[in-house]
């Protein structure tokens, strides 16, 4: 019996995302075991989805850190405690030092809400909204130390409307959010899927830069 790989993810609040995960490791889905889930805040409420799931559930409170560099340090101690296939970024608000990103290069996937290169950062839906998109999204990708900047894997595009705000668009984009990201996750612990020269890789064909299947 071939033993699954382990991954570990990685919140910092409500962790739905992270919960669409849980469901494709218990459906079958996804070829993987949790490992650990951590949080850098004590009241994200994904912890209390991974205890649910029976998930060792961890909170590493940034505010207990004198400085990025230290925090980070004991993030890698703690997953590397786990031998992750990979590590999924869930919702992590946290900008990552590059020594701990190029630490698990080829190994940290992402799960951004919009269509890369546009609108990195944050309030991404408002800028949408703000710039009269008619069409708006999600990418997955690889991280790198540049923010928001990594290879795409694949986006997901979702329709604008004249009387959106940023609430409804986000929560647009959060349904295909929770279907995109489980099977991302599969292709990579499947083998699949893999970064090389800072460009992804699908079944050994690079991706274009916009990731797979875009329309």
């Amino acid at each position: 019996m071939t033993t699954k790989p382990n991954i570990c993810v990685l919140i910092s609040g409500n962790g739905s995302n992270l919960q669409a995960i849980i469901d494709g490791v218990n459906a079958g889905k996804i070829n993987a075991n949790i490992a650990c889930v951590i949080a850098n805040r004590p009241d994200a409420y994904g912890l209390e989805r991974a205890r649910e799931a029976g998930i060792e559930a961890v909170c590493l409170d940034h505010k207990l850190y004198s400085d990025r560099q230290s925090y980070d340090i004991a993030l890698r101690e703690a997953l590397e405690a786990h031998q992750p296939k990979c590590v999924v970024l869930a919702g992590f608000m946290r900008i990552l030092t590059s020594e701990f990103v190029e630490h698990f290069s080829g190994r940290l996937l992402n799960i951004h809400p919009s269509l890369l290169p546009k609108y990195k950062g944050l309030n991404t839906h408002q800028r949408a909204l703000d710039n009269n998109d008619d069409e708006h999204g999600l990418s997955v990708h690889f991280v790198t130390p540049e923010l928001d900047g990594g290879p795409v894997i694949i986006q997901c595009k979702v329709p604008v409307f004249a009387d959106d705000n940023a609430e409804a668009l986000a929560q647009r984009v959060q349904e295909q959010e929770r279907s995109i990201y489980p099977l991302v996750v599969h292709w990579f612990c499947s083998d699949r899927l893999k970064m090389n020269n800072n460009k992804a890789l699908l079944d050994g064909k690079v991706l274009p830069d916009n990731g797979y299947a875009n329309e």
